[in-house]
């Protein structure tokens, strides 16, 4: 990997997502080598990828160069590298690009999208992850539109304009009601051909309410606000199948679609090499003590998505958003630095800062403990929070201004298909490629 050899202390760490980056950003302040790895050259702002995929914001304000957090220091180094090995035995990290030692080493490595083990959606749906998984949901949904407005067959332009997500998180609710938006301010004006309500959006959810992981109230009202915007939710439904064009669920209802997205849920994303004791294997999480040292290694650690650490208010680990891995992170450079100074670790606690979702436009729900409100004022905090928490003052005001320019026109101004997707072959492939 080309690393400078040092007397230093190495600290590697494979992620540059929120734990990450929040604790390289610590860590460079010390006496230390610390080297960031990372299959992308950049940190992805994840809970605002929705809007990359709906037209909303272009992918540079929610991207952030990884090399502009490590320039900081004359010790921290980053490497794009996708890493395939860990060998904690010789404590070496083996990737694509080569192998490099480590002192200590951190695996911020996050989630991957779960699919339950259905093949049919795997290979057939499309989900949103990442940047180019957000480019691949903007462009199918645009070039749908275009060829719905060509097509002659009703039954083509049905399953063009008819938008299936299956999971009610935060994710879907929110994918739902931008796409919801996308039909209910562009549409008319971009394809006067098309009818508005022609275009049909779903939401699938498996439980009895859409985002389950907030409060009941939440949940109402967030309903509401998907059923003003035109969304047809359908609770207690779960997809079994999705071929390319039918989605089958476990009810009567099925779904002839050309889009459907998955955003129904989440599982960790391990690197190969450690113990099987170190892996929860149903989770695909790393369980952890209260310091954040993998179970059976005291110079191996796990931050964010990936790690569980069980507890009293906790059993199942903490939930997989931003900010626990931003505060585990910056906690676990704490105790570094202790280790370096020899004294005692110190366990981590959770302050939960509450959970909050947009709707759309002057709607969104907030829950902060026991208090749970939603409309105007919950959305714009939810966009104060959003803002704040992106990284770069370019990015936020990249997308402040693209939000105020969005919010007084009506407008989303990020309606180009740059880069066409290919979806795996099925008729409207086809009907493409003529």
């Amino acid at each position: 990997m080309n690393i400078p050899k040092t007397d230093l202390p190495r600290v590697v760490i494979i992620g540059g997502g929120f734990g990450g980056i929040s604790l390289a950003k610590k860590l460079l302040k010390l006496k230390l080598q610390t080297v960031l790895i990372d299959k992308h050259n950049y940190h992805t702002f994840q809970p605002l990828l929705y809007q990359v995929s709906t037209s909303g914001l272009e992918p540079d304000s929610i991207a952030y160069p990884l090399r502009k957090i490590i320039r900081s220091s004359d010790c921290g180094y980053f490497r794009m590298a996708e890493v395939t090995e860990i060998d904690a035995e010789n404590q070496l990290i083996h990737s694509n690009i080569g192998e490099i030692s480590y002192d200590y080493l951190v695996i911020a490595t996050g989630s991957k999208t779960n699919f339950f083990g259905n093949k049919s959606i795997e290979e057939n749906g499309i989900w949103m992850k990442t940047v180019p998984q957000a480019l691949n949901i903007r462009s199918l949904i645009l070039q749908n539109l275009e060829q719905a407005v060509i097509t002659d067959d009703p039954e083509e332009r049905k399953a063009l304009l008819n938008f299936v997500i299956a999971g009610a998180g935060p994710t879907g609710v929110e994918l739902s009601g931008a796409i919801a938006e996308l039909r209910n301010n562009i549409v008319a004006k971009d394809y006067p051909d098309l009818e508005p309500s022609e275009m049909e959006i779903h939401l699938i959810e498996g439980m009895d309410r859409v985002l389950p992981p907030m409060s009941e109230k939440s949940s109402v009202k967030a309903a509401k606000f998907l059923k003003e915007l035109g969304v047809q939710v359908h609770l207690s439904t779960q997809v079994k199948s999705y071929d390319g064009v039918l989605v089958e669920t476990n009810t009567d209802v099925s779904f002839r679609t050309y889009t459907f997205i998955w955003s129904a849920g989440v599982t960790g994303a391990p690197v190969k090499g450690l113990n099987a004791s170190a892996l929860i294997e149903k989770a695909n999480r790393y369980e952890v003590n209260q310091f954040n040292q993998v179970n059976g290694y005291s110079n191996i650690f796990a931050i964010g998505d990936i790690a569980v650490m069980e507890s009293e208010d906790f059993p199942k680990g903490h939930p997989m958003v931003a900010q626990p891995a931003i505060q585990q992170g910056s906690h676990l450079a704490k105790n570094i630095k202790n280790i370096l100074n020899n004294k005692e670790l110190e366990p981590f606690k959770y302050f939960d800062k509450g959970t909050m979702a947009t709707v759309g436009r002057n709607r969104a729900v907030v829950d902060l403990g026991k208090i749970n409100f939603g409309g105007f004022f919950a959305w714009f905090v939810w966009m104060f929070v959003h803002l704040w928490f992106l990284i770069g003052f370019r990015n936020r005001l990249v997308t402040f201004f693209n939000w105020v320019y969005n919010y007084v026109n009506y407008d989303k101004a990020a309606r180009l298909i740059i880069r066409p997707y290919k979806k795996p072959y099925n008729k409207i492939n086809e009907s493409q490629e003529l």
